[in-house]
């Protein structure tokens, strides 16, 4: 008798220890989907601060107000602001702008879509861990906010 009640002592022993491992990857994962959220946000924010920068150039009406709607907007519209901006910046002809500028408008572009991306794999990960069985029986997500992705167009960069 004594026997059968060590095992399932070292049996819950055991099981404790994995929902604590599992417990600790979706930390991870969460610390890892908040770092992500910050990068495309600032990615973001320079993209806009290059595009009032261009904007400042005559002949590009509305582009400043669809960077400054775009910074402020409040993330659950944020996308929607950011899908404006995107397809306002696709118009513009590259050739009409200084070098240097075509530059740091290509390369804000690109640092939004690989950010993006990172957050948006971030988001697949964590999704994963929180769909299995024991993360949502045990409630090992506490009180964390439900990811979403973020879903942009991509420039023709």
């Amino acid at each position: 008798m004594t026997w059968l009640i060590a095992l399932l002592v070292a049996l819950l022993v055991l099981g404790g220890l994995f929902l604590v491992a599992t417990a600790n990857r979706l930390d991870r994962l969460h610390v890892r989907l908040d770092a992500g959220w910050l990068a495309l946000d600032a990615a973001l924010a320079r993209r806009a601060v290059v595009a009032r920068t261009v904007a400042s150039l005559n002949g590009f009406p509305g582009l400043h107000a669809l960077a400054e709607r775009a910074e402020a907007a409040p993330r659950a519209e944020r996308e929607f602001e950011e899908n404006d901006l995107t397809l306002r910046l696709a118009e513009i002809d590259r050739s009409t702008l200084p070098a240097s500028l075509a530059d740091e408008l290509t390369d804000a572009e690109h640092r939004v879509v690989i950010a993006r991306r990172m957050y948006n794999d971030a988001v697949r990960d964590t999704l994963a861990l929180r769909r299995r069985r024991k993360v949502r029986y045990f409630k090992l997500a506490g009180t964390a906010p439900h990811p979403v992705y973020f879903e942009i167009a991509e420039p023709d960069v």
